[in-house]
């Protein structure tokens, strides 16, 4: 499960796009959120946006892993599109807030890989949420301001990656994931493989 968290414009869901499109094995967790969706987002591809009734009824009913709210909306975790790609050994990257990652780490902290994403500057992060074009002036200020707190859980995640410059982003984050995998927790078999290694040899293997 991997995690990629930051504050608003620093990038994460671009890394986390572009992963999607080169990294096989990987599957995204669609969040619920009870914001209002952008022109460029599309239902069910980048969120199931629902309203706020259905949102409490899915926290209520325990139907979500995780769930917080940030710049007063609400955004969770489909408990059931989590365990079934437990169950298939599945790599799921999640898109979410510190909020989230930290109930993630609580719920399975062996199974959670967590990366945070830092801008190389606030000014830069200002300048990227004005590119996107895509939150009013009063949506992005409230964002900026959030981003210090956001900023300050950075220690509670396995890895920092900051965004200078998105390809070598990128590559950071990718070369996490694949260090990751090859943990000797995370291969499937190593165990009887190794075994298999050790056993006597036969009187033909000498």
């Amino acid at each position: 499960m991997v995690v990629l968290s930051s504050p608003s414009g620093a990038g994460k869901s671009t890394i986390a796009r572009t992963l999607l499109e080169n990294e096989q094995g990987l599957n995204l967790s669609v969040s619920v959120t009870t914001r209002a969706r952008r022109p460029s987002e599309i239902e069910g591809v980048h969120y199931h946006f629902l309203s706020m009734r259905e949102f409490e009824r899915m926290r209520d009913s325990d139907a979500l892993v995780e769930w917080a709210e940030v710049h007063g909306n609400f955004y969770g975790t489909p408990r059931q599109a989590a365990e079934d790609a437990m169950a298939e050994g599945r790599d799921m990257l999640f898109d979410i807030d510190w909020q989230g990652a930290r109930q993630l780490q609580e719920k399975m902290p062996a199974d959670v890989v967590s990366i945070f994403v830092l801008p190389p500057a606030v000014e830069e992060l200002r300048a990227r949420l004005h590119r996107r074009a895509e939150d009013s002036e009063e949506v992005i200020e409230t964002r900026l301001a959030n981003a210090r707190s956001e900023i300050e859980r950075w220690p509670d995640y396995d890895y920092v990656v900051i965004n200078d410059d998105l390809s070598r982003a990128f590559r950071s984050v990718r070369s996490i994931i694949e260090a990751e995998r090859l943990r000797r927790d995370r291969l499937p078999g190593l165990y009887d493989f190794v075994s298999a290694l050790l056993e006597k040899p036969s009187k033909a293997d000498r």
